[in-house]
């Protein structure tokens, strides 16, 4: 695990108006997680590459783009090329998952595979050994400012078990309904990584809330 839970503030909840400074309100910030819809694969539209080429351009936060879209295998090392530090892609969406790591590698971003909640773990841990996250939903991927569903802890567990057994070297990461009330719940399951949105950017002081959070999540 790394030396301190990282937390990734989720641009979903920030003001679109005004992209580059709301990527700079939360200093501190460990990645800056961006969401990627195309109202295909997820019943909404929010942002894509010309955009994150943008935000990449304002903040030196490392970028984390989650893409919840069709056809991930056309799209997703564009998203490293543009200088995005991790990508993750879901598994439901992949069609050759292990290409899809190996060239976002290439191109030097890490891999991530996302799972949704009702996604089993199990039929997958083989090709997660070619990637470098993995991002388990507890909302339902679409929409920002979901409840948290607990009932996604049990594999949260199962990869954290596999990590530190040797079996999977990745990040696991949590995204949806986190916040002050279910980020111990997450960390005590195993969680490295948390994406949090409303309570990041619908906080008043953002980079507070970001260290706020990453206390709780350490204790």
């Amino acid at each position: 695990m790394p030396q301190s839970p990282l937390i990734a503030p989720s641009i979903l909840s920030a003001d679109f108006a005004r992209l580059g400074e709301e990527a700079n309100v939360v200093a501190g910030a460990d990645w800056l997680h961006v969401d990627v819809m195309d109202a295909h694969f997820v019943p909404n539209l929010t942002l894509g590459l010309p955009v994150v080429q943008a935000i990449r351009k304002a903040t030196d936060i490392p970028l984390d783009c989650h893409l919840m879209i069709d056809d991930p295998d056309r799209w997703a090392v564009g998203y490293a090329e543009a200088g995005a530090y991790n990508v993750t892609v879901h598994v439901e969406a992949a069609k050759d998952p292990v290409a899809i790591a190996r060239d976002l590698r290439a191109a030097g971003a890490k891999a991530g595979l996302s799972v949704k909640p009702g996604t089993p773990l199990e039929p997958y841990v083989d090709l997660l050994k070619h990637y470098d996250t993995l991002l388990v939903m507890s909302v339902e991927p679409g929409f920002g400012g979901q409840s948290f569903m607990p009932e996604v802890l049990g594999k949260v567990r199962t990869a954290r078990r596999l990590v530190d057994t040797g079996h999977l070297t990745l990040l696991v990461e949590i995204d949806g309904g986190i916040n002050e009330d279910t980020i111990e719940q997450a960390a005590e399951a195993g969680v490295d990584c948390f994406v949090a949105g409303s309570a990041v950017y619908g906080a008043k002081d953002p980079a507070e809330a970001v260290r706020n959070l990453r206390a709780k999540a350490a204790r």
